[in-house]
């Protein structure tokens, strides 16, 4: 496996450079871009090659041209420094882009660890004992990211330097576009058939770790060397992950991620069933009430779920029914009605993939039907591993034993 953090290694300059290079193809224009001489280019590129482990560059007569490699790890280095330009212009340090270059330009690895280890540790001295560096060091490169950004990211307090919300908003920015590096050099890896690739998945509650099981053998079968790390949690810590660049891409219920920072692909409407244990005493009716729904015991969603605003609505201006129990886990969920004669929301999609013991009321329709689904960051450029997952899980959607209806 690769380490995960690669770019550590790789200087600012040095990706300045190889941008400047694979854009003019050239490295004479490229020194003359960057205001170095031709040799501390040359050097620098044989320098970032060698950390990477693959040659990007051919050199000839007629200039420098990126190989099939170099193409790969550029389109990645670009859209570092179109994030990071970006996250300057966010922080409010320069208006456009074009104006957020020299800043870039200025900015060290050092500095932008100060900051993203400080937002991930919480303070300055548990940021420099996690980097093994004194404090006193610490606090210089911050000094010196601020004067470069003419922008305050860190306040002190009696507690220390702590990050204000404008650095964290910036750290967490610097953050994603770090991660285009580590992409960048595994996929030339993963093109060399070198190394496996890491892809991490949010699995949501109630279909998302069941649409997510159904695929992995597949996919795995497909690619052996994948390396998978997959995440559960509520709906608002998933999207958290998903905007810190903690996690890749969330398999789960798409309404329930609301923001105009990620994107979501609804795949197909899973609406929800009342479902009971088989042989609950209201299996035995042919249709049932509202009011003998309303009389059960039930075991409902976590506040802000959307099984639990569902069950809200259900019930608007009527008695709640009794409910001590909120969870979203499926396994407890299970036990729970499989014990009892408790009820629960449920979507047709997971319960299609149930283990035959419960059963869904002859009740509803319960809307509005949520629809399963992939959500990402909206500016994402997927790797071809990621690609080739999420076209799996669109095909598996698309022809799977499924009773549900394609998302318009």
């Amino acid at each position: 496996m690769l380490d995960s953090h690669r770019h550590m290694g790789l200087s600012f300059r040095q990706l300045r450079l190889f941008e400047a290079i694979g854009d003019l193809k050239s490295v004479r224009r490229a020194s003359e871009e960057c205001s170095l001489s031709q040799p501390a280019v040359t050097q620098a590129l044989a320098k970032l090659e060698e950390q990477v482990g693959a040659a990007l560059v051919d050199r000839r007569a007629s200039g420098s041209y990126l190989n099939e490699l170099g193409e790969i790890f550029h389109a990645r280095v670009k859209r570092f420094f179109e994030q990071t330009e970006g996250a300057v212009v966010e922080s409010g340090a320069a208006s456009t882009s074009v104006a957020a270059r020299p800043i870039v330009n200025r900015l060290t690895r050092s500095q932008i660890r100060t900051l993203t280890s400080t937002v991930e540790h919480g303070s300055f001295d548990a940021a420099a004992e996690a980097l093994g560096i004194s404090a006193a060091s610490l606090q210089r490169a911050a000094r010196d990211l601020e004067g470069n950004l003419r922008v305050s990211l860190f306040y002190r307090t009696a507690a220390g330097m702590l990050v204000s919300p404008q650095g964290a908003r910036f750290g967490r920015k610097m953050k994603l576009a770090l991660r285009e590096i580590d992409w960048g050099i595994e996929e030339v890896e993963a093109a060399r058939g070198r190394a496996s690739q890491r892809m991490v998945i949010g699995s949501m509650p109630f279909g998302g770790s069941v649409l997510l099981a159904s695929v992995l053998d597949d996919f795995l079968r497909k690619r052996p060397q994948a390396d998978i790390h997959i995440l559960s949690d509520s709906a608002s810590e998933m999207a958290r992950r998903l905007l810190a660049g903690d996690v890749d891409l969330i398999i789960g219920l798409v309404q329930e991620m609301e923001t105009t920072e990620l994107v979501s692909e609804p795949l197909a409407q899973t609406p929800y069933s009342v479902v009971v244990r088989r042989g609950h005493p209201l299996t035995q009716k042919g249709r049932v009430t509202l009011a003998e729904l309303a009389q059960g015991e039930w075991v409902i969603g976590t506040a802000g779920s959307n099984r639990r605003n569902c069950f809200d609505r259900l019930f608007s201006g009527l008695d709640t029914p009794p409910a001590q129990i909120a969870t979203c886990t499926t396994p407890i969920i299970r036990q729970l009605l499989e014990r009892s004669n408790r009820l629960t929301l449920m979507t047709t999609y997971e319960l299609l993939y149930a283990d035959g013991n419960l059963r869904a009321l002859p009740f509803g329709p319960i809307l509005p039907a949520p629809s399963i689904g992939i959500t990402m960051r909206a500016n994402w450029m997927p790797t071809k591993l990621h690609t080739e997952f999420i076209n799996l899980i669109r095909a598996h959607v698309a022809v799977g034993p499924t009773p549900l209806r394609r998302a318009s």
